[in-house]
């Protein structure tokens, strides 16, 4: 995510503490939060695909997705 935008979402931050944000500020921080997660989830999904469990006896397995029941 562009360093801009995560600025932006720090400003918004503080500025909801200290004085209260407007509507359109409120929809802009849910939006840019919104982003910002959708981009960690992608890039901390691509560092667990490139994970493997290494055993005691050196046998490496990759991590597989965990079905949801």
């Amino acid at each position: 995510m562009e360093t801009e935008r995560l600025k932006r979402i720090n400003e918004l931050a503080k500025k909801q503490k200290e004085v209260g944000l407007t509507d359109d500020e409120r929809r802009e921080q849910a939006q840019l939060r919104s982003e910002y997660l959708a981009a960690f989830r992608k890039n901390f999904e691509a560092q667990l695909e490139n994970t493997y469990i290494v055993d005691p006896d050196g046998t490496k397995h990759k991590l597989e997705k965990k079905n949801d029941k």
